[in-house]
């Protein structure tokens, strides 16, 4: 008998459009993004950018840095969520947390206002630190642990829970993708590489396979999930994943694909479908041109033309370590809500492109994420029940 299929039953967020997994759906459902049009950036700190932070708010009793606030929140809703779907507990919960930049800005203010600064004071930024605490707030006592893969970080981590569910390491699992980096540094550098667009607003610079795309705006997003092979009501269920790695270029995805494909394939073989079952793929599609281009191939070589591929970083940013997450939210959602909320097409494109709200009629989506530095990752969803 194979072992049950590992579920999302509760789901948590905080993204720039604003505290909870509600405004993250009732923003996107709008067609409307999230970006905001901030002064303070440039190297001399006298240009606007848009960006998409996510506004202040949460507890002050979670953490003194935003990082802290947002990973503990959307934590703390997912689990609320799941207790209300029917999940109890079990005697192992482990914590998997995927970040890979902390509140950036937080540490630079640290460091300015005192150069050694108080124990305590540094202790309370440690990336162990808000997962410790959320361990104690609940009282669950599995392993946590944080694991990184650039851009690829939120599938990367939700394979890794899934990993320790099917090994029997824990009885459930709470998954947490945060990042919160964006400051003037990063948005600048990125600009240098060419893939963050910061003078122009998302839905006329990011059109992911469209014409015209330029790249994509950066953000901030904290989503958490409730995991478990236990019954509850769930939104979706993770049927199966993979991982590979090109070991080719820091930034590139090497040219061949090959690895891509090999992750692509592998994924489908690890859920146990077909690529014909495959109704949707919920794309990294940052809007950049490698990436796009690396993803229609692969939707054209493994799919049919009736698979809709589609991507919400137009409107919610490239939320970096948590991208990945927050699309799997939109994702899982989707199953419960009856449509996803893609982005309304603004240029001529891929004639597989999703545009605006597409109803939900219950196939299996597969969610890529391709992280920088050759990171390669495919999960591929079924619904709830």
């Amino acid at each position: 008998m194979s072992s049950p299929e590992m579920a999302i039953c509760g789901i948590g967020a905080v993204t720039g459009y604003g505290w909870g997994r509600e405004r993250l759906w009732e923003g996107l459902s709008s067609g409307k993004h999230a970006a905001t049009l901030e002064g303070g950036y440039g190297r001399d700190g006298d240009e606007k950018a848009w960006v998409v932070r996510v506004p202040d708010g949460g507890a002050e009793t979670d953490g003194a840095s935003r990082f802290a606030r947002a990973m503990r929140a959307s934590a703390r809703e997912a689990v609320a969520d799941a207790r209300e779907r029917g999940w109890t507990p079990g005697r192992r919960v482990g914590v998997v947390h995927a970040e890979v930049l902390r509140d950036t800005a937080m540490w630079q203010d640290f460091y300015a206002r005192n150069r050694f600064g108080r124990g305590r004071d540094y202790l309370s930024m440690m990336p162990s630190t808000p997962p410790a605490m959320f361990m104690r707030e609940f009282g669950f006592h599995g392993p946590a642990i944080s694991v990184g893969a650039m851009c690829a970080s939120g599938n990367a981590g939700l394979l890794t829970a899934k990993a320790w569910l099917d090994a029997g390491i824990v009885d459930d699992v709470v998954f947490v993708a945060t990042d919160l980096s964006v400051n003037p540094q990063n948005i600048w550098h990125f600009t240098r590489l060419r893939v963050v667009v910061a003078d122009a607003e998302p839905l006329e610079a990011c059109r992911p396979f469209q014409e015209g795309s330029r790249g994509f705006a950066m953000a901030e997003a904290s989503v958490a999930f409730v995991l478990s092979k236990r019954p509850a009501r769930s939104y979706a269920r993770v049927l199966g994943g993979a991982m590979t790695h090109d070991a080719y270029h820091v930034i590139s995805i090497e040219p061949s694909l090959e690895h891509l494909r090999a992750c692509y394939a592998d994924a489908l073989e690890n859920a146990g479908v077909a690529g014909s079952e495959i109704a949707y793929v919920n794309a990294h599609g940052p809007g950049t041109r490698q990436c796009d281009t690396a993803e229609a191939t692969l939707l054209e070589e493994f799919f049919g033309p009736e698979t809709g591929i589609y991507s919400i970083k137009p409107l919610a940013g490239h939320c970096q370590s948590a991208a990945a997450a927050v699309e799997l939210a939109v994702g899982a959602m989707g199953y419960e809500r009856g449509y996803l909320p893609a982005p309304p097409k603004v240029a001529p494109g891929h004639p597989q492109l999703l545009s605006g709200k597409t109803p939900v009629d219950g196939g299996l989506t597969l969610k890529s994420s391709l992280g920088m530095g050759g990171h390669n990752t495919a999960v591929v969803l079924g619904p709830g029940r």
